[in-house]
């Protein structure tokens, strides 16, 4: 038994031995793999992030979007978008899409669908990571300030509830605005996600000025949703939703009796 225990032992050590050699070995191996891989040999499709920006103002769902200056689609409305950088996240490319096209930051932003169709875009091969960013009005005003290419337009969404599907932009006069690619699609998505969340997330509040009355977080539901809500009711949920205060202050400059003005508790949108 002595001498069976000691033999078991030798191969023990042998094992271990050994695995800490392949151990050892294992990032060597690694790094002359990848510096002899060819990355080339696999075809590589472009990658981007377009950023689908809402706001709501008099009952109506607007979006900011870019008149295009270049082919393909040239003349055309798109949804704010570009290139993803090798060296950035997709996030870091959605800011940067936002601050550089819009002059928007620190608004609330939220991964919404991959869309892949290889022929979305008749260059070449392009994946875009589509994103939603909700902002309020005055956000909107700032962004067409800053630019002449920068235009919000009307989103007609012919469809009721969660149903989905591709939706029309049209200016203040009423004409449609074409979109280039297949950002109708990406439109309609973005007004699908947010209708569906905004029963279970307090997304509605990064559609308003930082205070506001009862009232008017009673539109932005409305028009979000597309049907009317009942007052009384809506008023109770949100009073008791523990997701905003008042703040002590009335209305000023109006010319109906002033409204209590509530704060959103920040706690997380998502």
């Amino acid at each position: 038994m002595m001498a069976s225990t000691s033999k078991n032992g030798r191969k023990g050590r042998a094992f271990s031995e050994n695995g800490s050699a392949r151990r050892a070995a294992e990032p060597v191996e690694e790094a002359a793999f990848l510096a002899s891989y060819d990355a080339a040999q696999f075809e590589h499709p472009s990658v981007t992030v377009d950023v689908v920006l809402l706001t709501v103002r008099e009952a109506r769902i607007l979006t900011l979007v870019v008149q295009r200056r270049e082919h393909p689609f040239r003349g055309r409305w798109a949804i704010p978008g570009g290139f993803v950088r090798i060296t950035e996240s997709l996030e870091a490319a959605a800011s940067r899409i936002l601050h550089d096209k819009c002059g928007l930051e620190n608004v609330y932003l939220e991964q919404l669908r991959t869309f892949g169709r290889p022929e979305r875009d008749p260059r070449t091969r392009v994946i875009s990571i589509a994103h939603y960013a909700l902002v309020d009005a005055l956000g909107f005003d700032r962004a067409q300030r800053r630019s002449d290419q920068v235009k919000a337009g009307q989103v007609i969404v012919p469809w009721k509830g969660e149903t989905g599907g591709v939706v029309e932009l049209v200016d203040e006069q009423g004409k449609v605005m074409p979109l280039a690619f297949d950002h109708g699609d990406m439109l309609g998505v973005a007004v699908q996600r947010i209708r569906g969340k905004l029963d279970y997330s307090p997304i509605g509040f990064q559609l308003l000025p930082e205070r506001f009355t009862l009232l008017q977080l009673q539109k932005v539901h409305e028009t979000v949703l597309g049907r009317a809500l009942n007052k009384d009711s809506f008023r109770r949920r949100m009073l008791a939703s523990g997701e905003l205060t008042a703040t002590g202050e009335m209305q000023s400059g109006v010319d109906h009796r002033p409204a209590e003005l509530y704060r959103f508790l920040r706690q997380s949108a998502v």
